[in-house]
């Protein structure tokens, strides 16, 4: 390269670069004119004091890093790699439970005592308490590197759901002002999920407790608290007290794995007459064949089977993936009785991504099926639409994507 192109590119480059910083301070000018004009005063209505909220944001500059940002001009984030990512089979969500089963079982040992006492008053199962501990934040070890007022503020500034994260980052003013918690201790995730439990801050405000008896709900460093509020949260959605979260089972062919759906419950008692089984020859319990059970197949045909109950969609209210929900009631099992895995095992499914899905999902709508939305994620609402399509088309339902089925749906 010449000494003369040599020159012209360094001034691009110095041109480009002069460009980013004066954009990144106009943004940043913005910001606070927004923080200002806008948050404040609803922040005042709320009864939250300029102190507080003055010592919030002290130190926030919008973080420009995050996903899903909308910058001014702009019309959409600059990307789009949720939707184009490669569709990740069902197996390979439980590739790391091990470390969960492990780590529940030294943990249920130590605090025994505080898993007894959460248990007597919430009737949520230790296991299951400490899956979700252990899948959340491994226990307390994994690493929380964001300040949750530089998500929050910037996500409610700049991000695609601009109206959610706004009500989350007074619900963070209002934890400060009514709480008592500091600022710069609320440590959260890119998404503003907070502490050992990863609440948003408004579920710290409705579901975070005492669980030390020290006067306060300490998710960041308090075990008992975070034991408690764990319990606490999925008490007050609805846990079902002396009732199991699922059963593995095994699906004759003559039962349709289009049935699957919280919709499309029966007695337990009249799944069992329909053919379908616990694995390993084991009965269900007695009090559990008497109420409600739903079909719930992850991979359709090529995987694992379960009859789950209403508690399986309280750990869907912690998490709304169904594979979530899976992990943490099988991990929570293992810690608790030393079951092995799952006796069905994962079949190879892939070789798409989530918008080759989502072109399925929208061919499904296209012929009047309720998938759910097309947004790429295979849901129970796009696993058993696939298997009606199936069924009505003459193929053999297996209620799961595949290469052929994307083809003629797309």
């Amino acid at each position: 390269m010449s000494l003369r192109n040599s020159i012209r590119l360094i001034a691009a480059l110095c041109v480009l670069l002069v460009a980013g910083a004066a954009s990144a301070q106009s943004i940043e000018a913005q910001f606070r004119d927004w923080l200002a004009q806008d948050l404040w005063p609803e922040a005042q209505r709320r009864g939250i004091s300029s102190a507080t909220f003055n010592d919030a944001f002290a130190s926030v500059s919008p973080n420009l890093k995050l996903p899903d940002l909308v910058l001014p001009g702009e019309s959409k984030p600059r990307s789009d790699r949720q939707h184009q990512a490669e569709f990740r089979a069902p197996s390979a969500y439980f590739q790391h439970i091990g470390g969960v089963v492990s780590g529940g079982r030294s943990r249920a040992g130590q605090l025994s005592g505080v898993l007894s006492a959460i248990e007597k008053r919430y009737g949520v199962s230790r296991g299951i308490v400490l899956a979700i501990w252990g899948r959340e934040s491994g226990f307390g070890r994994a690493k929380i590197p964001h300040d949750a007022f530089e998500v929050l503020g910037t996500k409610a500034f700049l991000a695609t759901r601009k109206e959610m994260f706004r009500e989350e980052v007074l619900s963070a003013l209002e934890m400060v002002e009514r709480r008592g918690v500091s600022p710069r201790a609320m440590r959260s995730s890119w998404a503003g999920a907070m502490g050992q439990p990863q609440f948003m801050p408004s579920s710290y405000l409705k579901y975070a407790v005492d669980g030390d008896g020290n006067g306060t709900a300490d998710i960041w460093k308090s075990e008992a608290d975070t034991l408690a509020s764990i319990a606490n949260y999925l008490a007050q959605h609805g846990w079902v007290r002396g009732r199991d979260w699922g059963f593995e089972v095994t699906v004759p062919q003559s039962v349709s794995c289009a049935l699957e759906g919280p919709d499309r419950g029966k007695r337990i008692a009249d799944w069992q007459a329909l053919g379908i089984r616990r694995v390993g020859g084991k009965a269900f319990p007695e009090h559990e064949l008497r109420g409600e059970g739903y079909l719930m197949m992850p991979a359709g045909r090529f995987g694992p089977a379960f009859i789950v109950t209403p508690n399986f969609y309280r750990l869907k209210d912690y998490n709304e993936s169904d594979l979530y929900a899976l992990f943490v009631g099988h991990a929570g099992d293992r810690i608790m009785y030393g079951n092995s895995e799952f006796s069905g095992s994962w079949e190879r499914v892939g070789g798409f991504d989530r918008g080759d899905v989502a072109a399925m999902q929208r061919g499904l709508e296209r012929l009047g099926y309720d998938v759910g939305g097309a947004d790429g994620l295979v849901g129970f609402k796009t696993r058993r639409s696939i298997g009606d399509w199936q069924q009505k088309n003459g193929i053999a339902p297996t209620c799961f994507p595949a290469g052929d089925t994307i083809r003629r749906l797309r």
